[in-house]
């Protein structure tokens, strides 16, 4: 149970996947634009990421290493990534359809969102069991859930503020999520 809470803490807050690691930067400063997109994203990247680390978790270790063929593996996860990606995406189409043309184009670039693929292949490269790659992914989605909502709220009050004229659009963006960087960065300690 500990090391499942340092698997946890240490891929949403330590080794945030967009912030220290930099993976998933596409959507993360295109979908931050307001907070109910940014979390919307959140929990398309957290079913995503979840899922997937358990059905490519399960493929590796009962496909792809009895058959010795664990060179496919990028192949194969990225496959099953496009597959679940899909899913939520006709999904979401029909459950929430003011949610999808929300999210827009970014919904299926989750399937060549870095941090999908990177999180699975975090799972095998640090031998997890598929508990363990289970958590990893749900708490790695989670704390990109966490800073896409952050920035989509700073993103929001920096909107209506007066920022000088060279600074406004991408780069104070870009400002604000080194910063952000740097704030997550006091985490390190923790693990």
């Amino acid at each position: 149970m500990k090391e499942l809470l340092i698997i946890a803490v240490g891929s949403a807050l330590v080794n945030n996947v967009v912030l220290s690691q930099f993976l998933g930067i596409c959507p993360f400063l295109g979908v931050s634009k307001k907070i109910e997109t940014a979390g919307g994203m959140g929990g398309a990247v957290i079913f995503v990421i979840t899922i997937a680390s358990l059905v490519t978790s399960l493929i590796y270790k009962f496909i792809l290493l009895p058959l010795d063929v664990s060179y496919l593996q990028t192949i194969v996860f990225i496959l099953v990534i496009a597959a679940l990606v899909q899913f939520v995406e006709m999904f979401l189409k029909k459950a929430m359809p003011s949610l999808y043309q929300a999210l827009g184009v970014y919904l299926p670039l989750i399937t060549t969102n870095c941090a999908v693929l990177g999180v699975a292949l975090t799972n095998v490269q640090k031998d997890y069991d598929i508990l363990s790659s289970v958590v990893n992914g749900f708490a790695t989605a989670f704390g990109f859930t966490i800073a896409i909502v952050i920035m989509a709220g700073i993103r929001e009050k920096t909107e209506h503020n007066d920022v000088p004229k060279p600074f406004q659009g991408t780069p104070i963006v870009l400002l604000t999520a080194a910063l952000m960087s740097i704030a997550f960065f006091g985490f390190s300690g923790l693990i």
